[in-house]
């Protein structure tokens, strides 16, 4: 416990600004996701755009296509966010997955899990001596099924967001970005607390 305290604090002195930067605005977009409010969207592209820069730094390729993939869906859902009917009402909703829609996200993450593991092997030796194949495949995986259901104002999208900060929290731990693991560990609260928001808001809305 004390090797690992030392390396939090030693980590903590070498954080720079940017990550800082990153991290602050990281907390603000899931606290306005979880509130549903359309901050979350250009607040998260400060996040997310720092982030595709740490990430390749720190040969976290995995992290950095997760962060590109991040700021092109928070544009997309930025859009879909704003789209109202002709009474000027959202069009969408916070809403449960059907089973067949359970179904397209576990294929979905398969698929994206498979995509950059093997990805990663491949790239491991030569471009990215750091990456952890599975590691940074499981996290990323989950990201961006999370992200994907997100823009679609579904609830279990933070079942997904709850893994891969899991996930997260230890992996950056051991690349050095210590305050990027303590910003994850404050994520996955977010992210139960906003399960539970979310849903007790679909709960509150008729089935289609």
């Amino acid at each position: 416990m004390q090797e690992i305290w030392q390396q939090f604090i030693d980590g903590m002195r070498h954080t720079g600004l940017l990550e800082y930067i990153a991290v602050f605005a990281g907390i603000a977009s899931v606290w306005f996701s979880k509130k549903e409010q359309i901050l979350v969207y250009p607040v998260g592209l400060v996040n997310t755009i720092i982030y595709i820069w740490l990430s390749l730094k720190g040969h976290l390729l995995g992290e950095a296509s997760v962060n590109l993939y991040y700021t092109v869906m928070s544009i997309y859902g930025w859009i879909a966010w704003n789209r109202k009917d002709r009474e000027r009402h959202p069009v969408l909703h916070i809403r449960f997955s059907t089973g067949g829609e359970w179904a397209g996200q576990l294929l979905f993450f398969a698929v994206f899990y498979a995509g950059i593991f093997f990805a990663l092997r491949y790239l491991q030796q030569d471009f990215a001596p750091g990456a952890i194949p599975w590691a940074d495949a499981f996290a990323s995986a989950t990201a961006y099924t999370g992200m994907w259901l997100m823009t679609r104002k579904k609830v279990e999208s933070w079942y997904w967001w709850i893994a891969t900060n899991i996930a997260s929290i230890p992996l950056y731990f051991v690349k050095g970005y210590v305050f990027t693991s303590v910003y994850y560990l404050v994520l996955l609260l977010l992210a139960v607390w906003g399960l539970m928001e979310w849903t007790r808001k679909a709960r509150k809305i008729p089935a289609y």
